[in-house]
């Protein structure tokens, strides 16, 4: 009997579904996890675990973690990751960058400008490693040195008042082009009321002493390392509270520092739970 035509393109399709949903729902999930398990691809499909010397799983060799205590505070024993903007940091499933780039530089109540987060970074680094943590456009209280400059005309004609907008305190100049700066009023959006917005670069070096990866973090949020130099920038604090030497701790740090993939892509890089291991495993606390 010959079936309708509208039935036989149904049990067609039915047909398709079924054999589709064996080769891509079913085989092909399986041939993966076939694929994962073989030699040098096993540890990578299991999350690339990393063991401490108890055996224990304490993190991903991929994927970066912070070392701090239960207040966010940094463990002075432990080499400190870059900052994350993945949840609450290095999450996982929640893998993002801030998405605020150079223009941000106006704290709002809502938040602080990227420029406010990465001064105030830096100084905290500063004051954690006994350096000079100032940086161009940033205050000595860690915010971003920006103006509202307004003019008799808009944009042009003489400046008739100038507000510091990320303070509400004592201003970080107390003048600008011989007009008094105003601290700034909470809530107040200067921009909208026509103020002309001017970073203030200030004295800092051009090189700061805080490397730039230190205050800012990467695109993913999972990034598990830190340039040689922030590491280098650690070393004396790790020196002293592990009872060694700086070259000793400068040791482990190029131990375990990575090369150039491919030997010309990216830049070098430390991994900063590979290392803490080392610590762990050469001072033991």
């Amino acid at each position: 009997m010959r079936l309708p035509a509208w039935l036989a393109q149904h049990l067609a399709a039915l047909r398709a579904l079924l054999v589709f949903t064996v080769l891509l729902g079913l085989g092909y999930p399986l041939a993966m996890v076939a694929v994962a398990q073989l030699p040098g691809l096993r540890d990578n499909a299991k999350g690339s675990l990393v063991q401490n010397a108890a055996g224990q799983s304490v993190g991903s060799d991929i994927i970066g973690q912070a070392f701090t205590d239960a207040d966010g505070n940094p463990i002075p024993v432990y080499f400190q990751s870059r900052p994350s903007a993945a949840g609450d940091g290095y999450d996982p499933t929640a893998t993002a960058a801030s998405n605020l780039g150079p223009e941000d530089v106006v704290d709002t109540a809502d938040r602080q400008s990227l420029l406010t987060q990465v001064c105030g970074r830096s100084l905290a680094i500063g004051q954690l490693e006994g350096v000079d943590g100032g940086r161009p456009y940033c205050t000595t209280d860690g915010v971003g040195a920006v103006l509202a400059v307004f003019h008799r005309d808009g944009l042009t004609g003489p400046i008739t008042r100038v507000v510091s907008v990320n303070q509400t305190g004592t201003p970080f100049i107390s003048t600008y082009e011989g007009v008094p700066v105003r601290s700034a009023r909470v809530g107040v959006d200067y921009r909208a009321e026509g103020g002309v917005i001017v970073p203030v670069r200030g004295g800092a070096p051009d090189q700061p002493a805080v490397p730039a990866d230190a205050v800012t973090a990467s695109g993913s949020g999972l990034d598990p390392h830190i340039s040689p130099a922030y590491a280098r920038l650690q070393a004396p604090r790790i020196a002293r509270e592990r009872g060694t030497d700086v070259a000793t701790v400068q040791r482990l740090i190029d131990e375990h520092t990575d090369g150039r993939a491919l030997g010309f892509m990216g830049e070098p890089g430390v991994n900063v739970l590979q290392l803490n291991l080392a610590l762990d495993r050469e001072f033991p606390r």
